[in-house]
């Protein structure tokens, strides 16, 4: 495995619970958390295989560098969306395109999680190098 060499950056408003959400609905792993209470300063999480990585922390507004929650989008290559899209169901996730096939060859599934953002997983994994 290596490490990875981009990272999706999130700041959320309950980041302890999002990051819960990351690991039981969306299968991320947790890999460093540094937190206060509540407040997250900084957690990094990466996908099952190891290839992709998040890290997010809690929002301070007026903060410098400080991102909206719920404004972002990823799309995370994924073996099985049909199984990801069961799991976020029944932890009650928002849907917003149900599992289907697309014109390019892939299959795929977008939620949103708990702080708004959005996530597409699905089987294309790009054209590569």
């Amino acid at each position: 495995m290596s490490t990875p060499t981009l990272w999706l950056t999130l700041q959320a408003r309950d980041a302890p619970a999002l990051i819960d959400w990351y690991r039981d609905v969306l299968g991320f792993v947790l890999t460093a958390e540094h937190r206060d209470g509540d407040h997250v300063g900084h957690a990094e999480l990466l996908t099952a295989d190891g290839v992709g990585g998040l890290m997010l922390g809690s929002h301070v507004e007026g903060r410098e560098w400080s991102i909206p929650p719920g404004s972002a989008h990823a799309y995370v290559v994924c073996a099985d969306p049909d199984a990801l899209h069961e799991r976020a169901v029944a932890a009650g996730a928002e849907v917003l395109r149900a599992p289907s096939d697309t014109d390019y060859g892939s299959r795929e599934v977008t939620l949103r999680d708990p702080e708004g953002n959005s996530w597409t997983f699905g089987t294309y994994p790009g054209t590569g190098r």
